[in-house]
């Protein structure tokens, strides 16, 4: 006899601590994490945020990768796209700054937090 089958009533699952995300926060949430969720583009968003001030340039970027400038770019417009970084064209160079309210938008929706 299964112990659900002995109480009946008895709950299957623990009770919930805290409100889950609603649909509109998941929707909002969802490209954020999906840029996230690449390798390339999770180590960008953390080369970025650890140069002095959370500014690098593009060519800083390429160089710590086997990947060509083309495929950098790329991956860097994604997270650009998801709202996690700011870009600047200075002369030839394009710099990018990490998003730090977007950033701690992502904390707090991971660490359950989040409004």
């Amino acid at each position: 006899m299964s112990l659900r089958a002995a109480q009946p009533g008895a709950a299957c699952c623990s009770p919930l601590s805290g409100e889950p995300l609603s649909e509109a926060e998941a929707e909002k949430a969802a490209p954020a994490l999906k840029a996230l969720g690449d390798p390339v583009r999770l180590r960008l968003m953390s080369l970025i945020a650890a140069h002095e001030d959370g500014e690098a340039c593009v060519c800083d970027l390429n160089e710590a990768f086997e990947l060509s400038q083309p495929t950098i770019s790329r991956h860097l417009k994604i997270l650009h796209d998801a709202g996690l970084l700011e870009r600047e064209k200075r002369g030839v160079w394009v710099y990018y700054r990490a998003r730090t309210e977007a950033l701690g938008g992502v904390a707090a929706l991971i660490s359950g937090s989040a409004t």
